[in-house]
């Protein structure tokens, strides 16, 4: 009975964990280029009461006698889903259709990878995010351009007063990676490469590593799924209620046995 305690405070402690993953979603349901996470679980140690083909299982069952520990939350997956694009007509906004992230530079110079596509321009005409983070490579648009055209294929160009052809400022570089859904999260609509996410795998969109295409004066937005995340929820709360009714039903028959002793 002791064990069964354990054992379900366990299960209540992951489906709390589950449930803050599902409340980060919904929260998030509306931010630009927003990817979900998925909680993973798995089962924990057992205690061998009878251990599987030994001498004393096999007149019973070759399995043998096992009583599980309960479970865990192990990893958050981000799930690299396609959210829907929004149409704004800014003419730095961007979408990126298929996969792909746009790569941009912190302050502190090193490299993270981001879906939000809402970009502006800093003081010297620099594409950044909206925090600060530089578009690497890095694409500079002249203070006198009148225009500014992005391709799918992420060549920019500006229209400048008195030419009568669109100057080429550069090409904008998608990174890939062999496994996405193992990138931190870091805030901000940052992802960072891990060991579990690989290297990453830069080109040019809709090159020849597959590589999205983008999409000018639009944003993709959260791939949530408000009515599955909802599902989640409900989900978890009653796997969470049938867990603590079963440390109360331990509880009282614990509190039989009690009372058996004092009797």
């Amino acid at each position: 009975m002791i064990r069964a305690m354990y054992t379900a405070a366990s299960g209540m402690s992951a489906q709390q964990a589950n449930l803050d993953t599902v409340a980060n979603n919904l929260a998030n349901s509306s931010t630009a280029g927003f990817r979900k996470r998925h909680l993973q679980f798995e089962d924990m140690m057992y205690q061998n009461l009878v251990t599987p083909g030994s001498a004393a299982s096999t007149a019973t069952t070759s399995a043998g006698l096992q009583i599980g520990l309960g479970t865990r939350a192990v990893a958050t997956e981000v799930v690299n889903t396609q959210g829907d694009f929004n149409q704004t007509g800014n003419q730095l906004d961007l979408a990126i259709g298929g996969s792909g992230f746009f790569q941009v530079t912190r302050p502190d110079g090193a490299l993270a990878y981001t879906r939000s596509g809402n970009f502006h321009q800093n003081n010297q005409g620099q594409m950044m995010t909206a925090n600060g983070e530089l578009l690497t490579p890095t694409i500079t648009i002249p203070s006198n351009a009148t225009s500014v055209t992005i391709s799918q294929y992420g060549i920019v160009s500006a229209t400048l007063p008195g030419a009568t052809a669109s100057t080429q400022l550069g090409q904008i570089q998608l990174a890939t990676f062999p496994n996405p859904g193992g990138l931190s999260s870091m805030g901000s609509n940052l992802l960072q490469q891990t060991s579990a996410s690989g290297n990453a795998i830069v080109d040019a969109p809709g090159g020849n590593s597959g590589m999205g295409t983008l999409q000018q004066g639009a944003l993709e937005g959260s791939n949530v799924d408000v009515v599955e995340e909802f599902v989640q929820m409900v989900m978890a709360q009653r796997a969470y209620e049938s867990n603590s009714k079963v440390i109360h039903v331990a509880d009282d028959m614990y509190q039989q046995v009690n009372g058996l002793v004092r009797a």
